[in-house]
């Protein structure tokens, strides 16, 4: 047996209803707990996270050096493994980020936050800044960790819709937070 499949035996996932078609995945006990904006309609077509064949998240979480090897989308409830889990703000499936209302994303704020306390996660990392600036009323935040609340960091969104970031981009930013998680070690 693999290292790799010893870690999906010896840790439950545990997969929590967010009122949409993909779940929540993680346990309490993660370290690091990534939140999406919404699922794009491949992810809600095929039910797995960052589905889409332009987003860039499953290559920059191997790229970050977060999991052993680049994962399939259908390989999500592998992550909590690695200390990792997965949800989005908002459940409904749409084309485009934008098309999520500002009222859906403040209420995804909020479940997002009991979530957060639930499992306890190190760190808490949405991805999209302009979603966690309306989402939790922040018109000013940037990308990297946050002050209010601390644990909490904002990274790029990692859809092929948004070129604000490259690959390496993502990647580091990705890293920076598994770092502060406590997922990876420099040596």
């Amino acid at each position: 047996m693999s290292d790799e499949a010893a870690r999906v035996e010896t840790f439950a996932v545990v997969r929590h209803p967010s009122g949409g078609p993909l779940p929540d995945i993680g346990r309490p006990g993660i370290a690091l707990l990534l939140c999406g904006i919404n699922p794009g309609t491949t992810s809600g077509t095929q039910g797995c996270h960052f589905a889409g064949p332009s987003n860039r998240f499953w290559r920059a979480l191997a790229d970050a050096g977060l999991t052993s090897r680049r994962l399939r989308p259908s390989e999500q409830d592998l992550l909590p493994a690695f200390g990792i889990g997965l949800t989005n703000l908002c459940p409904r499936t749409t084309t485009r980020a934008s098309e999520v209302s500002a009222d859906e994303l403040r209420g995804g704020a909020a479940r997002l936050r009991r979530l957060a306390a639930d499992w306890r996660p190190r760190v808490v990392a949405v991805l999209g800044v302009t979603a966690f600036r309306v989402a939790f009323e922040r018109p000013d935040a940037r990308v990297g960790p946050q002050n209010d609340p601390p644990g909490w960091w904002v990274l790029h969104n990692p859809s092929g819709l948004n070129a604000h970031a490259t690959p390496a981009e993502h990647a580091q930013s990705l890293r920076t937070a598994g770092r502060a998680a406590g997922l990876i070690v420099d040596a």
